[in-house]
């Protein structure tokens, strides 16, 4: 580890370095990530650290704890890889080592993998999401052709949790500052009020798997969208740890794009 930087009171940027970070290529996709690696207190791992190898050879709770991040930018020339984590205080795993982590720190990773770009031919962009969502869409917005017109939703806790994103594009930023309200509950209503610019969209809608479900069933329902105009997945649930929401998400999928079928057939 490199630098830390508090961008927010809740978000905390990582800047990773070194000569582990050799070989690491990024830049094809906007919401790149990366699955950080923490070992289980107590458990001894065999050196030097080989995932593959550990799942191959050790008990699946010994095995580290997996944390999905975005890659937030990938400096090839510097050989630095910065990630930005959300932190709700000393629960949970990642937020904790990033409050935490000091120069010299290490920590192992997997990837990066990564779908998503805004499309350079599209007439309009589309990005709406929570804080999870907030690095590939402030990396996304950097991608933007020059004057490229964006419409772009944030949902955030408060005001003080809002960050400068700047891009090429010509984009709108709504920040919804949520308050008491549920996760997405603002942001559905932010999306659903907007009234669509003419022209190819290319959209980008990612966080809670709630509000995810519920714009989906917008955009590729009521707005007619192609699958292949828009990116759009839930990043986590409310109620489940990564572990719990990775473990149950392909049944989810399957049985969002059951219903989704239904309505469309």
């Amino acid at each position: 580890m490199v630098r830390t930087t508090r961008i927010t009171p809740h978000m905390i940027r990582v800047v990773l370095g070194g000569e582990g970070l050799a070989g690491f290529s990024a830049g094809e996709y906007t919401d790149h990530y990366v699955k950080l690696l923490w070992p289980r207190a107590g458990v001894v791992y065999p050196e030097p650290f080989d995932i593959f190898e550990i799942r191959a050879r050790m008990p699946r709770e010994q095995w580290p704890v997996v944390r999905t991040y975005t890659v937030r930018a990938w400096d090839a020339a510097r050989g630095e890889l910065t990630i930005d984590f959300v932190y709700h205080g000393d629960t949970g795993v990642a937020g904790p080592w990033a409050a935490g982590a000091r120069p010299g720190d290490e920590i192992s990773f997997l990837g990066p993998g990564g779908g998503y770009a805004p499309d350079q031919e599209a007439d309009w962009h589309l990005m709406a999401g929570d804080e999870s969502a907030l690095p590939a869409i402030g990396a996304s917005l950097e991608r933007l052709p020059a004057g490229a017109p964006a419409r772009v939703f944030v949902e955030v806790a408060g005001p003080e949790e809002e960050q400068v994103l700047p891009t090429p594009g010509d984009a709108e930023i709504v920040w919804l500052h949520r308050g008491d309200a549920p996760v997405g509950d603002k942001l559905v209503r932010a999306v659903r009020g907007l009234g669509f610019p003419g022209g190819t969209v290319h959209a980008f809608v990612h966080g809670e798997a709630g509000f995810v479900k519920e714009l989906r069933r917008h955009l590729r329902v009521e707005r007619g969208l192609p699958m292949d105009r828009l990116s759009i997945s839930g990043y986590w649930r409310r109620g489940q740890d990564e572990d719990g929401w990775q473990s149950s998400k392909r049944e989810w999928n399957q049985q969002v794009e059951a219903e989704e079928a239904r309505v469309l057939a």
